[in-house]
């Protein structure tokens, strides 16, 4: 389990290979000059609910992971996340297309096209 810490003031705890896609995402839309909210569900132990923060390129962001080796990244997935950042809702977390999981995976080694991405 992965870390992302926003304004070193909240944290969350999100999966390693979905981390690495929405790190891709909020780069992207970072690169483009574009700000948006990214919102997710809190864990259990901190009361359940959810949280919304506002990304800017004013914004510190820390994502750490658990792992050492990077996972594979999912071009449909990143596809879907991006969707949402694009939409007036913002980012959150959407479940991989599991058909697509393995077919369309990029691995470790292989370079990473992100101009695919909408």
């Amino acid at each position: 389990m992965g870390k992302f810490n926003y304004n070193a003031t909240t944290r969350a705890d999100i999966d390693d290979r979905l981390l690495l896609h929405l790190q891709i995402v909020i780069g992207t839309k970072l690169r483009r000059g574009e700000a948006f909210p990214f919102t997710w569900k809190d864990d259990a132990s901190l009361g359940g609910g959810r949280t919304t923060v506002w990304v800017s390129a004013s914004s510190t962001l820390i994502y750490r992971y658990h792992g050492s080796r990077m996972p594979s990244v999912n071009s449909q997935w990143l596809e879907a996340l991006m969707t949402t950042a694009n939409s007036p809702g913002g980012l959150y977390p959407v479940n991989e297309p599991a058909a697509a999981a393995r077919r369309d995976a990029i691995g470790p080694d292989e370079p990473l096209n992100l101009e695919l991405v909408p």
